[in-house]
């Protein structure tokens, strides 16, 4: 026999594209996503109805798992039983699922990923809440089907009494779409549902005043509101979700530990705790000594011991942004809505699932009248034969067969089939008069509920009214407390927040060493004091720049050319007192021939605040702050120089205040800040204050309220003069004397505004720092020569003065 005939020939693009589409969309509908009704997918709603046609209720005894998983396969899912297994597992495990749908006993597996017992050591029935999703499936609520060898029915979807979709969630990947709907609390839900059937035009922040947000198994905390309104609203949303931790104090050791007590949903505890372990051996997360799971029935208990000195809020920190003690649920609420995938909002799936419960209270009571009807119309024939009852019983006695006594019933009373039937069906015991009593009151309850149900068919107001009832009974029947919490306001986790914030004093070279050492271990000294080692130098360099920052700040690198740098404060190299640090070239991108003039610490680029420069010619410039807020990697320029000029303070201010140059000569000028107009960056500014010929300009200061000025020379000496000796002068004049410069004394190397309360830090050419407190240094006034403050060794002398400002003293 010939084939070729009965080949089709086919493209192969058509062919693949059909096929693809067919596999395709049978993934999409029959096997991955939920659908909007029942929230099942068809394996759940296949063990869930093979367990309820059982009989394996949650008031029976247990069943072994293998005898549901065999019923199932063989009946309804021609599948493999580990998938069906695997199913039920996930049903009954209580970190799984919010409201478990299977009541397990025996292992069912564990939060840290251990597998469950093999199906025929464990035992499973109906959890009750299940019956609510099954109740009056007898009773044609909803379709039935053929199996997949059309020799049973099963049903297309349950009746679900309660929106099962919201309440455990779903997750799902199918070909090209995927589902991932958190789980609720029921009590919440149900509140959502009952406002949607009052207001059907309730918005989503309304729905929200009620539902929340989420409520997972594990608990845990739900950080920020702004990813669940758009879940609720768009279908799509990110959630951030982050373990519940606690801070113990252990007061003997005084060591702190870190107490992890609920864990992200689907986070796996065992590889969690493996994969901190493993950050903490590569050094990635500092400051635990000790990692340990303490867990037990009672609860989840992950013990991290912290290091003597560390923060336990910066290492947490540091967690939550590395591992997945916070996590990211992305929301996407997807399903199946009249055999099409469709994203919905939060609203849209209540709406659906009160549509959905209409038709199954429809439905019922449909069935519900007709089964009355039948009964009615069979009492009634009841009714009429006892009204007549020995003609009926002279009938029957005089028939030679049944079929010729129903059909002399039917003859003689009127009777349908079935009212002749029943009355020959009917016992003896029936024509006693209590019977008989029992009869006539029976028909009329049963005419009664003809009627309700009529009712309720033609009313939707009665129809909503039962599914109210419904929910309301379900609430008050298995509402629990919610377990995730919700914080509402949350912000990303940056890189500053895994530093602890601190004071920190940041000390730069002549030749470009940079580093920073805790504010806090140079205590305070007295006036005259030796100092202490700050900065190792080489021979030839000396420490030019000292200030204090927070670990937070900005470092604004102002080199002498006139250009600005930006670097973090963290980012600079933590070094003991005695190292040199970090060359600052290696920080920055700065050219070849550059050198760093001056340092500034800025919090944040906020409006209102302007940088103020000043050369060492005594030129002076103000720009707006927020001119410096995008960093470049080649730096950018601050202002224009003249050649044989540099650079040489900078300070930030708010245009309210004075301004005070003082100068190497002991000369001084103070002058209104309005006096200098803002400029923008490529600017060279304005004059100052004018200089004699070899003198130059060693500080400029930002007045605001402060009582005295500080004034420091070479040779360790100072003193504090009032502010009220320095008269308000015009923008660039000569300004008058601020300290009497002698061969004693040297010349001037720092000045700075002070209130008694502040302190100070001097630095050496020979790297010594001191820090004293300004109430220590006498008060003079200007034109004298001021008082020791430093001892220094033969051929050192001061270098940079820097003003101490302490958070505690802030606050």
């Amino acid at each position: 026999m010939d084939h070729t005939e009965s080949r089709i020939p086919v493209n192969i693009e058509d062919e693949m594209k059909k096929s693809y589409m067919d596999y395709a969309m049978s993934v999409i509908i029959g096997r991955a996503l939920p659908d909007i009704r029942d929230g099942l997918k068809p394996v759940h709603r296949r063990i869930l109805y093979a367990m309820h046609d059982a009989g394996n209720h949650h008031e029976k005894p247990y069943r072994k798992s293998a005898k549901t998983v065999g019923e199932v396969i063989g009946k309804y899912h021609p599948h493999g039983d580990a998938a069906v297994y695997d199913t039920i597992v996930r049903m009954a495990q209580d970190f799984s699922l919010r409201y478990c749908l299977i009541d397990g006993q025996g292992n069912f597996g564990s939060v840290d990923g251990d597998p469950p017992a093999a199906m025929r050591y464990t035992e499973i029935r109906m959890e009750k809440i299940t019956h609510e999703l099954l109740s009056d499936i007898d009773k044609e609520t909803v379709d039935f089907g053929p199996n997949y060898d059309a020799s049973e029915q099963e049903p297309l979807v349950l009746p679900a009494s309660f929106p099962n979709l919201i309440i455990n969630g779903s997750s799902g990947i199918a070909v090209g779409m995927a589902t991932n709907i958190p789980p609720h609390n029921l009590s919440e839900v149900i509140d959502a549902v009952k406002m949607v059937i009052n207001d059907p035009e309730v918005t989503t922040e309304e729905l929200m005043k009620v539902l929340p947000g989420p409520d997972f198994p594990t608990g845990a905390y739900i950080y920020g509101i702004n990813g669940i309104r758009e879940a609720y609203e768009t279908g799509r949303g990110k959630i951030v979700v982050r373990a519940k931790a606690e801070v113990e104090v252990d007061p003997k050791r005084d060591k702190e530990s870190i107490i992890i007590t609920e864990i992200p949903y689907q986070v796996n505890k065992a590889q969690l705790i493996e994969e901190i372990a493993l950050l903490i051996k590569d050094k990635r997360i500092e400051g635990i000594s000790d990692i340990r799971d303490e867990s037990d029935r009672e609860g989840i208990r992950i013990v991290m011991e912290v290091k003597r000195g560390e923060q336990s809020a910066v290492i947490l920190n540091n967690l939550y942004k590395r591992t997945n003690l916070q996590i990211t649920f992305g929301a996407i609420f997807l399903a199946i809505v009249n055999n099409q995938p469709k994203i919905l909002s939060l609203k849209e799936l209540i709406k659906h699932f009160i549509d959905f419960r209409k038709e199954v209270v429809i439905r019922k009571t449909t069935f519900g009248l007709r089964k009355a009807e039948e009964k009615a119309h069979i009492l009634e024939g009841l009714k009429i034969a006892i009204d007549h009852l020995d003609e009926v019983i002279n009938l029957i006695k005089k028939s030679k067969t049944p079929p010729e006594a129903k059909e002399a019933l039917i003859r003689r009373f009127n009777f349908s089939d079935i009212q002749a039937q029943s009355i020959l069906d009917m016992k003896l015991q029936r024509l006693t008069g209590l019977e008989r009593e029992k009869i006539a009151d029976d028909y009329q309850q049963t005419l009664m509920l003809i009627e309700k149900m009529k009712q309720i068919l033609a009313s939707e107001r009665l129809v909503l009214q039962i599914i109210l009832e419904d929910i309301e009974r379900i609430k008050k029947e298995y509402a629990d407390q919610r377990r995730t919490h919700i914080v509402a306001e949350t912000k990303e986790i940056t890189l500053e927040d895994m530093i602890a914030e601190e004071e920190m004093v940041i000390t730069c070279s002549h030749s470009g060493y940079i580093k920073r050492s805790p504010l806090s271990s140079y205590r305070s000294q007295r006036r005259g004091g030796k100092g202490k080692i700050g900065m190792t130098t080489k021979e030839e360099d000396f420490v030019e720049h000292l200030f204090i920052a927070s670990t937070h700040s900005y470092i604004l690198v102002f080199t002498d050319s006139g250009k600005v740098h930006w670097l973090k404060v963290h980012e600079i190299p933590e070094v003991g007192s005695a190292g040199k640090g970090k060359a600052i070239v290696n920080l920055i991108n700065i050219s070849s021939g550059e050198r760093v003039a001056a340092l500034l610490s800025v919090k944040s680029f906020e409006e209102g605040k302007f940088i103020l420069m000043a050369t060492k010619k005594g030129f002076v410039k103000k720009t707006d702050l927020t001119a410096f807020s995008n960093p470049r990697a080649g730096g950018i320029r601050a202002l224009t120089i003249d050649e044989e000029d540099d650079l040489f303070s900078v300070k930030l201010t708010d245009n309210q205040g004075e301004v005070f140059i003082a100068t190497h000569g002991g000369k001084s000028i103070r002058f209104n800040e309005k006096e200098i107009r803002p400029m923008g960056r490529a600017a060279r500014g304005v004059r100052g204050i004018r200089l004699r010929k070899d003198d130059y300009l060693v500080e400029m200061e930002a007045l605001s309220g402060q009582r005295q000025i500080l004034t420091v020379t070479e040779k360790g000496f100072g003193k504090r003069t009032d502010i009220k000796e320095y008269r308000v002068q015009g923008r660039g004049g000569s300004g008058i004397i601020n300290i009497k410069t002698t061969q004693r004394n040297g010349k001037v190397v720092g000045v700075m505004a002070v209130e008694d309360e502040d302190q100070v830090m001097m630095i050496t050419l020979q790297g010594k720092i001191i820090r004293m407190r300004i109430n220590g240094i006498s008060i003079f006034r200007r034109s004298t020569q001021g008082v020791r403050l430093i001892e220094l060794d033969e051929g050192d002398e001061v270098v940079s003065v820097v003003k101490v400002v302490e958070k505690e003293e802030e606050e």
